[in-house]
């Protein structure tokens, strides 16, 4: 690869500038240009750090159970709908799939090809959840095992795991898998706050899709949401606007400040009508997933460009979108080459035109046009 450039109005560490990004390689080598002032909206093409999804379960038809090439295809669905990195992410299971599923994520994430989202490694949700808890997962919960946990990490780059810590062995597995460098996430969980608080001690660092799938808000009996908001520097939120109401959008966003926007993506760009996953029979109708009950929510259909334009939709600026579904994510998991346009960093962008539709994604130097079905669907509620 040579040198490429591309203009427009750049989103930059330290603001808005009209100018050109230049590559060389994988990387960045300059960004130039003159500063747009904060009384001016920056006029298209617009050039934002790539979107980073680490809660993703699948896409276009493909899913985290399908084997290495279904997890070659889930990267190919969402690098052409912006996101240049992602946590292919599995669900309750038994051991089996679960480790077919961490192999086959590992084996991409090792022997990268032209056109995929960058996979990081996964996330694993699940099987250490609480079986009060499961939402739309499957009855396969274990207690906490710390050695099948850690042999697991130790294997396969897991970088992230949803741990329930009120089950048997719960705090003994944080604390095993973040031994291991893994960041390990409440979710799934009826933990009071209280408990919440001891597996941070422990070496806990975030929360999986807060508010979803966890004990809540009451003022006499705090469960983790309520930790979160209290507490958390850290959390993954669902931004379809069906998981999380708008207002409770805007509460997190005040109160965690390291707040960042997942997909929890399963039938993102699949037609309407019933579908198999796993065990499960699922209803598609529109962006919502639901379970055959009617009433439990099964993921989303969105992508993280989806997500991007929903925070914008309810009234966050470009830049707080933007922070929300790329630095965020970069800075929870350390990655110091992604989350930024600036000299140095891999050459990961996204070209957004006026009206918010993707032009083209930019993974280590190269351009990849977007999906013409990418285009986009108004948030519910209007």
């Amino acid at each position: 690869m040579g040198c490429e450039a591309i203009s427009g109005s750049i989103l930059t560490p330290s603001g808005w500038i009209a100018g050109t990004v230049e590559t060389l390689g994988w990387d960045i080598a300059r960004v130039t240009g003159e500063p747009i002032p904060c009384s001016e909206v920056p006029r298209a093409p617009l050039i934002l750090p790539g979107f980073i999804d680490l809660h993703v379960h699948g896409g276009g038809g493909f899913d985290w159970r399908g084997g290495e090439e279904a997890i070659r295809g889930m990267a190919r669905f969402h690098a052409a709908r912006g996101t240049v990195a992602m946590a292919p992410t599995t669900s309750t299971a038994p051991i089996p799939a679960i480790e077919a599923a961490l192999a086959s994520i590992d084996a991409v994430r090792a022997a990268p090809r032209s056109g995929e989202a960058i996979v990081l490694g996964a996330h694993l949700e699940g099987p250490f959840i609480s079986p009060g808890k499961l939402g739309a997962q499957e009855p396969f919960t274990l207690a906490g095992d710390s050695a099948l946990a850690k042999g697991w990490a130790e294997r396969w780059a897991m970088r992230i795991a949803t741990v329930a810590p009120e089950i048997p062995g719960g705090l003994e597995l944080v604390r095993a898998l973040a031994g291991c460098g893994t960041r390990v996430q409440i979710g799934h969980s009826l933990a009071s706050a209280h408990e919440a608080g001891l597996a941070f001690g422990c070496g806990c660092a975030g929360y999986t899709h807060l508010f979803n799938a966890m004990s809540g808000m009451d003022h006499r009996s705090p469960g983790v949401a309520a930790h979160a908001l209290a507490h958390g520097t850290h959390a993954e939120v669902i931004c379809d606007l069906l998981h999380v109401d708008r207002t409770m959008l805007h509460a997190a966003v005040r109160a965690v400040p390291q707040l960042y926007a997942i997909s929890d993506a399963t039938m993102a760009g699949m037609p309407d009508g019933m579908h198999v996953r796993g065990d499960h029979r699922v209803l598609k109708r529109g962006l919502q997933v639901m379970l055959e009950d009617g009433r439990t929510l099964a993921g989303s259909a969105i992508t993280l460009l989806d997500a991007f334009r929903n925070l914008v939709a309810i009234g966050l600026t470009l830049d707080q979108a933007s922070r929300m579904t790329s630095m965020h994510p970069a800075r929870y998991l350390g990655l110091t080459s992604l989350g930024a346009i600036e000299p140095g960093r891999r050459a990961t962008l996204v070209v957004l035109d006026r009206e918010l539709e993707l032009a083209e994604t930019w993974i280590d130097g190269r351009a990849i046009a977007a999906d013409p079905d990418a285009r986009s669907v108004a948030p519910p509620g209007g």
